[in-house]
């Protein structure tokens, strides 16, 4: 008879404890990757850059390589320790966001950013699968949405501290002071982070074997819900990253602001606002859905559909601090989808496919939004700037983010329609 075997997360002070560490690496994560959009007017003007060149500097080159690597990653989480692979991987994107305080053009500034990318490639995955395995099934939107406020936490001062750094120092320094605060963070994960057992949690027997990927991406494949589902993630991506990365150059180019006020009106709407709707967004869909499972996707249709109103006003107003205000509705709805669309595919997929199920998630919703959103504003204000001059980036956000934003909501609808037969089908 083999012996019992001994769960370091028994307890819910280890359970928090775990679950408050890897909010803050995810945090860093977007403190890290954020910074950017804050100080690329600086950026721009320093080193002569087109809002395309900056457009694919925050979108798609760092996604591609994001997503990228993140396959490959998350199929070593679903097989070997997830701890050291998230301790490896805030080491590896802080050292890369330090030394991008150091660089001397643009094609300097863009593999710095690409060492970004696969770095926090090794982030969310194997966090995710940590998460899911240490939280029992009827707490895990929670528990992810509490995970996923770090998104906005690190908005929060990525915002804050880029603004004023780059205000009374200059970006340089901004990336250097952000960047190294995560070399420690790595050391805390790696000596203080006990590695999770698989499935114990559910009392269920894992496999030992890895299962394939194809048998993965095909079981998702298989399910209309997770289609809806990804697709309305990604363009709620696109419309949440696109505002991310250009709302802080709408605001200096059409309101004439400056980095610290900004930084710090930003820091309030679209970071403490934004962490709050995805901490609620969990919570409220963990108590909705004993009634309905199909709250989990409902949930981000309604926060969606809200949102556009407030989101055009933004744009079209001539009040810098009328949009500065209602822009803290947007900035509390975005996220909102995040907790519960991770917490579903866990649900979809067996006990060694949590990991590369969040990875095909995010590579989906990174290529769609990350990738495509930020590139596209910046493209379309580029077409639009002999014609516009400086408010052609307002109008390329209003014609881009709500159109988007309103196609995610009718995705987030139709995913409910399989949600609850595709849940009933999941394998063990």
């Amino acid at each position: 008879m083999p012996p019992p075997v001994s769960n370091p997360y028994s307890t819910s002070s280890a359970r928090n404890y775990a679950l408050g560490v890897l909010t803050v690496v995810y945090s860093f994560n977007f403190i890290d990757r954020q910074l950017l959009s804050i100080l690329q007017e600086s950026i721009k003007l320093e080193l002569s850059l087109t809002d395309s060149q900056l457009g694919l500097l925050t979108g798609f080159a760092f996604a591609m390589f994001y997503v990228t690597a993140g396959i490959p990653i998350a199929r070593w989480a679903d097989r070997g320790n997830r701890r050291n692979i998230v301790a490896l991987a805030i080491g590896v994107w802080s050292f890369m966001t330090a030394i991008s305080g150091f660089v001397q053009n643009y094609l300097q500034l863009l593999l710095a950013r690409i060492g970004v990318g696969i770095g926090e490639a090794g982030g969310s995955p194997p966090s995710h699968s940590i998460v899911s395995d240490i939280y029992p099934p009827e707490k895990r939107a929670t528990a992810l949405s509490i995970y996923s406020t770090g998104v906005n936490i690190g908005i929060l001062f990525g915002f804050l501290f880029g603004g004023w750094l780059n205000e009374f120092f200059g970006w340089r320094v901004a990336f250097v002071v952000v960047g190294l605060p995560g070399l420690l963070i790595a050391i805390l994960i790696r000596t203080t982070l006990a590695e999770p057992i698989r499935g114990l949690n559910e009392n269920k027997q894992v496999p030992e074997a890895l299962v394939p990927f194809k048998q993965v991406l095909a079981l998702l494949w298989s399910r209309k819900s997770f289609r809806h589902m990804a697709l309305a993630a990604g363009l709620n991506a696109f419309a949440a990253y696109g505002t991310l990365n250009w709302l802080a150059s709408f605001f200096i180019r059409s309101h004439g602001m400056t980095t610290g006020e900004l930084g710090t009106w930003l820091a309030l709407s679209t970071g403490l606002f934004g962490a709050i709707g995805v901490f609620a967004g969990g919570i409220i869909a963990d108590r909705l859905a004993p009634r309905d499972k199909r709250w989990y996707v409902w949930l981000p249709a309604i926060a969606g559909f809200i949102s556009l109103p407030f989101t055009m006003v933004v744009y079209l107003t001539s009040s810098q601090y009328t949009a500065l205000i209602l822009a803290f509705v947007p900035g509390l709805l975005f996220n909102v989808y995040l907790g519960t669309t991770i917490a579903t595919s866990h649900a979809l997929v067996g006990q060694r496919m949590r990991a590369t199920a969040s990875a095909i998630l995010f590579l989906i919703l990174n290529i769609i939004g990350l990738g495509l959103g930020p590139w596209s504003v910046g493209m379309l204000s580029d077409y639009l700037l002999p014609a516009l001059g400086n408010e052609s980036l307002r109008y390329a956000m209003v014609a881009l983010i709500p159109t988007v934003l309103f196609w995610s909501s009718c995705h987030f609808y139709l995913a409910s329609k399989n949600l609850r037969t595709d849940l009933a089908a999941a394998p063990d």
